[in-house]
């Protein structure tokens, strides 16, 4: 019965990560509140961290001066400020991470604004609002589903060990495998189900947040400004979905330093 440990073990990953997974959606159920935060609009910041988190708000913002000529993106991956007068917090973080030499590569521009003190105050604002979710709590629906997803492989090692390994049993095999089944059917049911009845996951929005974010995209989609409808698709789709090859290139570049 060297097998029935393993079957307990395999039982207690799969319970603790549908059990995780249930409370997870719960708990965003209940933070999204009487959704008081849905009613006001989202700024294309605030889009743009609910969609991509920190990163995609400091890809907004170094595009968006790209797009009113105050930045300069080239297809080697470097930024070059232009004005260096910024118009709100994020620009000024953008503006100080190149430098006071004016022009930096732009992957540490990216990972320094995307650390700003203006993102975390941005964040600050939508968790209070409801419409984020805590960052790195573990708790979110994402995590969960993560963790769930993990559960899968485990137990299905766990059941390879309990077959394969060469220590007699009183049990037929196929009666072993079988009970193992039952521990995966439960988390690939767990799965299934919240494919279907939970809202798509992000590590940062929360439900309320994901219906924002909706009407957001709704909005864009019929939306005769060129520029606001283009600053749109970065801020919920990222910088590879805008059909510039120029500004794709310059956040994906990763040649050598021209100057050395």
């Amino acid at each position: 019965m060297f097998w029935v440990p393993l079957l307990l073990l395999a039982w207690a990953i799969a319970a603790t990560a549908g059990l995780r997974l249930c409370r997870a959606a719960v708990r965003e159920a209940a933070a999204a509140g009487d959704g008081a935060g849905e009613r006001r609009g989202l700024t294309l910041y605030e889009a743009a961290f609910l969609s991509g988190g920190p990163a995609r708000v400091a890809d907004l913002t170094l595009v968006a001066m790209a797009r009113q000529r105050r930045l300069l993106l080239a297809h080697t991956g470097w930024a070059t400020v232009v004005d260096p007068r910024g118009r709100d917090a994020m620009e000024r973080t953008v503006i100080g991470a190149i430098g006071p030499e004016g022009q930096s590569r732009i992957a540490p521009v990216r990972k320094a604004a995307a650390t700003a003190e203006a993102v975390r105050v941005l964040a600050e604002r939508l968790v209070r609002a409801g419409l984020a979710v805590p960052e790195g709590d573990g708790r979110t629906v994402a995590e969960a589903l993560r963790r769930l997803r993990l559960a899968v492989p485990a137990v299905a090692g766990l059941a390879a060990v309990a077959l394969l390994m060469p220590v007699p049993s009183q049990m037929p095999r196929p009666l072993v495998a079988l009970w193992f089944a039952l521990p995966l059917a439960f988390t690939l049911g767990c799965l299934a189900i919240a494919r279907f009845e939970l809202s798509p996951a992000s590590p940062w929005a929360s439900p309320a947040g994901q219906r924002l974010l909706a009407s957001v995209r709704r909005a864009a989609a019929g939306d005769t400004d060129d520029d606001r409808a283009y600053l749109t698709t970065v801020a919920v789709r990222g910088v590879h979905a805008v059909g510039e090859p120029q500004v794709r290139a310059a956040f994906t570049h990763r040649g050598p330093d021209p100057r050395w």
